[in-house]
């Protein structure tokens, strides 16, 4: 196995600048985790990783669409303000770079653009519900 230096120096610039402790990462079957805590880092090949997250819906495969993810740990908000007007909703067509939803992280608000244009298929979590740095959040047509 080919340890991602680059990768992981990226990971670990993230964890200092989003000030987290723990930060974990997954492409297919290669699943990296870096913690700012233990000061060490953790490459490890898992078949499966199960999520605590009740809320979490079935993963569907990548012939449902476009994914956009959560790029950070934290609290997910589909509106600017509770009672606003939220970000988009289904069937709403919409450009690359344009906010879909915020992820909220240690009192920060990070924006989470679209990575392409298309028309929004689902979403897949719901207002104010944790989510995990990956998880996929909206899936476009």
């Amino acid at each position: 196995m080919k340890i991602e230096k680059k990768l992981i120096k990226e990971l670990v610039d993230n964890l200092k600048e989003f000030e987290l402790t723990e930060l974990e990462y997954q492409d297919g079957q290669t699943k990296i985790k870096v913690s700012r805590a233990a000061k060490n880092i953790e490459q490890v090949k898992t078949s499966k990783v199960v999520s605590q997250n009740k809320a979490v819906l079935k993963s569907s495969n990548d012939s449902d669409g476009i994914r956009i993810k959560s790029p950070i740990i934290g609290t997910a908000y589909l509106a600017p303000e509770p009672g606003a007007k939220k970000f988009v909703e289904v069937g709403d067509k919409i450009k690359k770079g344009q906010t879909v939803m915020i992820v909220e992280a240690m009192k920060t608000m990070n924006h989470v653009p679209s990575t392409t244009d298309g028309e929004v298929k689902k979403i897949l979590i719901e207002d104010g519900q944790p989510v995990e740095f990956g998880q996929t959040l909206v899936l476009l047509k």
